[in-house]
C-alpha cells in the first residue's frame, strides 16, 4: 500500500500529498511555497524529495516547485501551462516511470484550461487519483478564474472531464483533491478532504445533475465572491516566483522613526494582533489583520501588493507563520516589524486610536453591517442587518452614513478588519461587535433571519 501523507493549509482549505515512491525517495504534490512542511514529513519517513507534481497553475497560493527545483526535485506539470523554469511537460496519457509505481496524466480541463489530473499506478492497478480542482468532495472546483468569457466554456469543459475521464475509473479508487472546505477556488462542499470514485458518484450533487446544462447552472449559481490576487498568481507561477530557500526571511526589526517614515513614503500598516488589542489602542490608519489560519486570505484580499507592508506584533505571536502566510500569496516587499510593537509606539507619545467592542445583544440592527460572504449571510443573521461583503467594503465607504456604524461578523475579526478600513478613510463612532449571529441568537432567544 502506497504511503500517501496529507498536508492541510486550513486558511486556505487547501491539501498537499507528500507519497512513498520507493527507494527511499517521495513526489510532493501541489506544494505550496515554503518547502518546510513537505521536508519534514518526508524526513520522518527516512524519504527525500525527488519529484514535484503541479496539477495547475495555482491562483490561490504560490506554489513551492521551484523551490524543490532548487534543491535537486524535477518538476512535472502540464506542458499547456507554459511554465518558464525547467520541468518536465506532460499532456494527456503521458506517463511517468517512478520505479515500481507509474505517474499517468489525464487532462481534465475546467478548472484552468491546462489542468491535468494524475492517476498513480502501481503495476496495472489504478492506486489513487490526484484529481486537483476537477473533481472535489462533494463539489468541483470554480470554472471562473480565468475571466468571464471562458467561464461557461470551462464549466462544460469540466463536465466532459468528469464524465468521460474521471468517472470511467473504479469505485473504489480513491481521490485526493488539492482544494476543499474553505477554498475560494472550491463550489460549496463538507470538511471531508479526501473520498473514492463511487462515494462521489453516489453523493455529489454536481455530479447528479441530469445533463451538461443543468450541470453549469448548478455550478455557476453556487459561486461566490473571490480574493483579487487569484488574478495574478497564475502569471507569478507560470513564470516561476523568487526562491528563497530553508529558511524563509525574516522580519527586519524598526523603530518607531523607520516606522514613521516608511508609512510616510507609502508603506501600508498592517496591524496583525487579536482584535481586543486592536480595539484597545492602534496606530491610525492601520489596517487590522488578525493572524490566524486564514491570515492570507484577508490579506491577500485587502492589502496593496505593490506598497511595503509594515507589520504591528504582540510578543508571543509567531514571526514566521506570519512570513510563511505572506509570501505564500505573493507579498514579496516585507518592510518590517515595529520592535515593541505598541508600547514601543506609545512610549514615543505617538497619537493611538481605539474601537470600542460591543457584545452581540447590545448591536442595533438599524446601524449594523455584516461583513461576513453572502453565503454565510443567507444561512442566518440578525433581522434588519445589512450585508455587505468585507471584500467589497472598501469600493463603498463613500456611500456609508458618517456615523454610527457597528460592523459584524462571525466571532470580530472580520468585523474589526471592516471599521479598520472605514476609520482610515474617515469615518468615526464606530463598533465591533465580539460575537456574531448566533451569540445574538442565545442571548436574545430570538431567531435569525434565513
Amino acid at each position: 500500500m502506497t504511503d500517501i501523507v496529507s498536508i492541510l493549509d486550513e486558511g486556505l482549505g487547501n491539501s498537499s500529498y507528500v507519497v512513498d515512491i520507493g527507494d527511499q525517495r517521495a513526489l510532493v504534490l501541489d506544494p505550496e511555497r515554503d518547502p518546510g512542511w513537505y521536508l519534514e514529513a518526508a524526513g520522518r519517513r527516512g524519504l527525500r524529495v525527488a519529484y514535484t507534481v503541479e496539477t495547475h497553475l495555482h491562483a490561490d497560493f504560490v506554489s513551492g516547485s521551484r523551490e524543490f527545483a532548487a534543491q535537486g526535485a524535477q518538476v512535472i506539470a502540464s506542458a499547456a501551462g507554459g511554465l518558464e523554469f525547467p520541468h518536465r511537460g506532460l499532456g494527456d496519457g503521458d506517463e511517468v516511470d517512478l520505479g515500481g509505481l507509474t505517474l499517468r496524466a489525464l487532462a481534465t480541463p475546467g478548472h484552468t484550461p491546462e489542468h491535468l489530473a494524475y492517476l498513480l499506478l502501481d503495476g496495472s492497478r489504478p492506486a489513487a487519483l490526484f484529481s486537483g480542482g476537477s473533481l472535489l468532495v462533494g463539489a468541483v472546483a470554480r470554472t471562473d478564474l480565468i475571466s468571464p468569457e471562458r467561464t461557461d466554456e470551462l464549466a462544460r469543459s469540466l463536465w466532459r472531464s468528469l464524465h468521460e475521464r474521471i468517472l470511467s475509473l473504479p469505485d473504489d479508487l480513491p481521490v485526493y483533491p488539492t482544494h476543499g472546505a474553505g477554498s475560494f477556488c472550491s463550489a460549496p462542499a463538507g470538511s471531508e478532504r479526501t473520498t473514492t470514485i463511487g462515494r462521489e458518484r453516489e453523493a455529489n450533487p454536481l455530479l447528479a445533475a441530469p445533463n451538461e446544462d443543468a450541470f453549469v447552472k448548478l455550478l455557476l449559481d453556487g459561486l461566490g465572491s473571490y480574493p483579487p490576487y487569484f488574478l495574478r498568481l497564475r502569471d507569478v507561477n507560470r513564470r516561476g516566483p523568487n526562491v528563497y530557500g530553508t529558511p524563509p526571511p525574516s522580519l527586519v526589526p524598526l523603530d518607531v522613526a523607520q516606522v514613521r517614515r516608511l508609512v510616510g513614503d507609502g508603506a501600508q500598516l498592517i496591524d496583525a494582533r487579536p482584535v481586543a488589542a486592536f480595539a484597545a489602542g492602534h496606530i491610525p490608519g492601520a489596517l487590522s489583520i488578525a493572524l490566524r489560519p486564514v491570515f492570507a486570505t484577508w490579506l491577500g484580499w485587502l492589502a496593496d501588493p505593490a506598497r511595503p507592508l509594515v507589520f504591528v506584533l504582540d510578543d508571543d505571536q509567531d514571526r514566521a507563520e506570519l512570513v510563511r502566510q505572506t509570501l505564500n500569496v505573493g507579498y514579496e516587499n516585507l518592510g518590517g516589524e515595529l520592535t515593541g510593537g505598541m508600547r514601543a509606539w506609545q512610549a514615543a507619545r505617538q497619537s493611538v486610536a481605539t474601537i470600542p467592542l460591543i457584545d452581540a445583544p447590545a448591536l442595533d440592527p438599524r446601524y449594523t453591517i455584516d461583513v461576513r460572504q453572502t453565503s454565510e449571510f443567507d444561512v442566518g443573521h440578525v433581522p434588519g442587518v445589512r450585508n455587505i461583503e468585507l471584500g467589497a467594503l472598501a469600493d463603498t465607504t463613500s456611500a456609508l452614513p458618517p456615523g454610527p456604524l457597528t460592523l459584524a461578523c462571525g466571532h470580530g475579526e472580520r468585523a474589526m478588519t471592516a471599521a479598520s478600513i472605514l476609520a482610515a478613510t474617515g469615518h468615526r463612532d464606530l463598533t465591533v461587535v465580539d460575537g456574531g449571529p448566533e451569540d445574538w441568537q442565545k442571548a436574545t432567544g430570538l431567531p435569525l433571519e434565513r
